[in-house]
């Protein structure tokens, strides 16, 4: 049943990039955009069970971002301006937050999300144009997740590490963008994101918790032609 679960969602997340990709504007201004920054996450409940005959349980993690480590915290966006109305915009957006837990809750060896959570999520934008070359504006979507789970019981009987398919995922944003020419603009963002991370561990076993991802973004944009 876990297999077919994941299976099940791997195939929902698959239509949603080909819903999204249909869906943008035949006419529009395309921006490709890469960030960095900082990430940070509130304490949240771990629910697991290692199938070690404990049963299920549950424990408080506080999380660390860890923005000063490798792999760093980054992102990058691909956003559709559409042409008719020209300050609403569709984005997809790939943002690699990170988080692992400290101090180390007493059941797990090891319980971290450090080569990304890896929120997915297909946006709306709104842009507030006006006659200077700062636009600020704000965003909202929803998508998925594709974790790297690290995760490992205190004897070691037990430890996953591997991407998996995580759950749903949601973001909201606001930012501002400053044009250095028509084609190149960099810009700063606020944005914060939540996950539902459902993770299948080694053994038979699993895991869910919820992350909330606060983030601050600094970026570079490029605009293409328009088509």
């Amino acid at each position: 049943m876990i297999r077919i679960r994941t299976i099940g969602r791997r195939i929902l997340a698959a239509a949603g990039v080909a819903a999204m990709c249909g869906a943008a504007p035949a006419s529009a201004e395309i921006v490709l955009s890469f960030y960095t920054g900082i990430n940070d996450s509130p304490s949240s409940t771990v629910n697991f069970d290692f199938l070690d005959g404990a049963g299920p349980q549950s424990a408080r993690a506080n999380w660390d971002g860890e923005s000063n480590k490798m792999p760093p915290y980054f992102g990058w966006r691909v956003t559709w301006w559409m042409d008719n109305h020209p300050n609403w915009g569709l984005a997809f957006d790939n943002a690699h937050t990170k988080v692992a837990a400290k101090p180390m809750p007493a059941q797990f060896s090891m319980l971290e999300f450090t080569d990304g959570i890896n929120m997915v999520t297909f946006n709306v934008h709104y842009r507030f144009l006006n006659k200077s070359r700062f636009t600020p504006y704000v965003g909202a979507g929803l998508g998925f997740t594709t974790p790297h789970v690290e995760v490992a019981n205190v004897p070691l009987t037990t430890r996953t590490s591997e991407y998996q398919f995580g759950g749903p995922a949601a973001q909201v944003l606001v930012g501002v963008e400053a044009e250095i020419n028509d084609r190149w603009a960099v810009f700063a963002e606020l944005k914060s994101g939540w996950a539902d991370i459902e993770a299948d561990l080694s053994g038979g076993g699993w895991l869910n918790t919820e992350v909330i991802s606060n983030q601050i973004a600094l970026g570079v944009s490029y605009k293409f032609k328009k088509r």
